[in-house]
């Protein structure tokens, strides 16, 4: 699901810092056992989230759409002492894939696992969280962005996936759902005087919105 040329996309990720074996194993069990293995965030993108947590010096993130774990994993292995990621999904089997890993990586105790469908979660949770991370499913992203930009801390980022779908934002003539209820986030957070955005062509898109 990348907009970037395939090549352009390869060299960057031979002249970025390696993730490790344990995500080399990650991401091939995940292409071998999952339907749709793009949802993986990558090398790439898993790298860029651990440098805004170590920026940000973020203790408290919250994550929506947990998958096979690489970015949680990749964001908590990033974390300072006493930190913690609440993650949440609804697929118990990959949920319990991304356990596995994060007993291995030695980061399962700044970890929370929440079953169950995310606006319910969300409604449990009280913040500040330093960061928010949205990577699920996209009918509900504008329901997801209005229901933690109120648990955002002040100094806080959101960071909202997938926000370019594989370009096809840009195409007039795609009226796909999935690709309305994208373009409706973008627009939502662009009209919101609350914030200041900025939208970012790294992998699928990433939407950054922190408040104004």
């Amino acid at each position: 699901m990348n907009i970037v040329d395939p090549r352009i996309d390869e060299y960057a990720e031979e002249h970025t810092a390696p993730d490790g074996e344990l995500f080399e194993r990650l991401a091939a069990e995940t292409r071998e056992k999952t339907t749709a293995p793009q949802m993986m965030v990558g090398r790439l993108e898993g790298r860029f989230l651990g440098v805004l947590v170590r920026s940000l010096r973020a203790r408290r993130v919250l994550e929506l759409g947990t998958f096979t774990g690489y970015s949680s994993i990749a964001m908590a292995l990033a974390l300072p002492s006493g930190g913690r990621v609440i993650t949440c999904d609804v697929n118990e089997e990959t949920t319990a894939i991304a356990r596995r890993y994060a007993e291995e990586a030695g980061v399962a105790d700044r970890i929370d696992y929440r079953l169950g469908p995310g606006l319910e979660t969300i409604a449990q949770l009280a913040g500040p969280f330093d960061l928010v991370f949205i990577d699920a499913d996209k009918p509900n992203y504008v329901n997801y962005y209005e229901a933690t930009l109120p648990l955002l801390a002040e100094g806080g980022l959101m960071v909202v996936d997938n926000t370019l779908w594989s370009g096809r934002v840009v195409d007039a003539d795609d009226q796909e759902d999935t690709t309305q209820a994208i373009r409706a986030l973008n627009d939502h957070v662009s009209d919101d005087p609350r914030v200041e955005n900025v939208l970012l062509t790294v992998r699928d898109g990433m939407n950054l919105v922190w408040r104004a």
